[in-house]
């Protein structure tokens, strides 16, 4: 009897984690979307391009070796000699290549963040080049340190030291906007988006649709990334928990697109869609940190506090003339130490401090070692297009297609 309820609970629980991965793989649709309609029509096919292939590079990366570094299983091994993964502790109600998938579409979803801050003057074999070492050593490295539950160089584990982080509002989201700043940095504004007096140019997306549907499909994929987290549903404990995940995590969204509509209209005088949409993503991200102990009207308010946070963030790297198309590294980085810095509020298992110690890790980690492997790029092949390359746009100079060719016809 016991030995059935066991295989039952392995079954649903396996399932369930490869459902919410699947939903998770959904989000790479979701930010395909998002900066498709986000960037100009020149630059659209190779925006497309970046993010499938990207996908596939993570994926790959993080079996030969990502995977390894941050929990110490060797599934390029395993895939080798067919004996199953080797080195790492099997997880006890659900199958271990179910864990490996769901762990590899969260490494995608962190690389994915730097594709839109860098679209529009960014070479394509460079930003490819750049993600094999994301995925597969900068992005686990970190990882190991938080998730995997290593020493950080040896000297102490974040854990041990109060850092909680649920579903990754700093270990996947924060640390995809440290690398994509060190990016642009390096990299440096797109043609005419600064004026010579420091005013800032707007650049409008080209499909506003296409990025309203983006936001939805990141918001539903949500729903897998953060519910995927508990880990298990085939109990009444665990559904417990799922459920007010899903709850929260789709509070937390409504807050934050109802904040930054609001705050944008104070601002602007109108109804920004695109800041409502960063908004919404503001909110998700807020709450992936820490979705299961808030009650609905805190997760809300959390929401909130992201999607204000984010309006103000992507005005004031305008300022300082960081040139991000899609308000990305604001939406990520700014509003994912935000869902770090809010888990003490209703979690007593972690403290500020902690919460502070994880964050500056995170960030210092992945923005150094970015800056490096940035730099080093640009040493060695370059990683922005000519001038000429951007002014006729990235799909014919990268990819000889155009996203539209009726259209730019006619």
């Amino acid at each position: 009897m016991e030995d059935n309820i066991f295989q039952l609970q392995y079954a649903l629980d396996t399932f369930y984690f490869l459902v919410c991965g699947a939903l998770v793989m959904w989000m790479a649709a979701g930010f395909a979307m998002l900066e498709a309609g986000l960037v100009r029509s020149k630059n659209t096919t190779e925006i497309l391009l970046k993010n499938v292939a990207l996908f596939a590079v993570s994926c790959t990366m993080y079996m030969i070796c990502g995977y390894m570094i941050m929990y110490g299983g060797d599934w390029f091994l395993s895939s080798i000699t067919g004996d199953g993964v080797t080195g790492a502790e099997e997880p006890a109600t659900y199958a271990p290549s179910a864990d490996f998938y769901f762990q590899v579409v969260f490494v995608a979803t962190a690389m994915s963040i730097v594709s839109g801050s860098v679209a529009e003057r960014m070479k394509l074999w460079a930003f490819l080049a750049f993600a094999v070492v994301m995925t597969g050593f900068i992005y686990p490295m970190e990882g190991s340190w938080t998730w995997g539950g290593n020493a950080v160089f040896g000297m102490y584990t974040l854990g041990d030291l109060g850092f909680s982080d649920f579903a990754g509002s700093g270990i996947v989201h924060m640390a995809g906007a440290a690398a994509a700043l060190a990016g642009v940095i390096l990299l440096g504004a797109r043609k005419g988006k600064y004026g010579p007096n420091g005013q800032v140019n707007a650049i409008p997306g080209a499909n506003l649709p296409l990025a309203t549907l983006g936001t939805f499909i990141l918001w539903m994929g949500w729903f897998g990334f953060n519910g995927g987290s508990v880990l298990a549903t085939a109990s009444v404990e665990s559904a417990n928990s799922v459920a007010i995940v899903f709850m929260n995590t789709n509070a937390a969204a409504a807050g934050g697109l109802i904040a930054a509509l609001v705050v944008a209209k104070v601002m602007f005088g109108k109804a920004d869609l695109t800041m409502a949409l960063n908004g919404a993503l503001a909110g998700l991200v807020a709450i992936t940190a820490e979705p299961s102990t808030p009650t609905a009207l805190q997760a809300t308010l959390f929401g909130g506090l992201g999607g204000v946070l984010v309006v103000f963030s992507i005005v004031f790297l305008d300022k300082l003339k960081i040139d991000d198309p899609v308000g990305a590294i604001s939406v990520h980085g700014v509003v994912g130490l935000l869902g770090l810095l809010l888990v003490p509020v209703t979690n007593d298992g972690s403290s500020f401090s902690g919460q502070l110690i994880g964050a500056a890790t995170i960030f210092t980690w992945v923005f150094v070692t970015s800056f490096i492997v940035w730099f080093v790029l640009k040493m060695l092949i370059g990683i922005r297009v000519s001038e000429e390359e951007e002014y006729e746009g990235v799909d014919l100079a990268e990819c000889g297609m155009e996203a539209y060719p009726e259209f730019a016809n006619q």
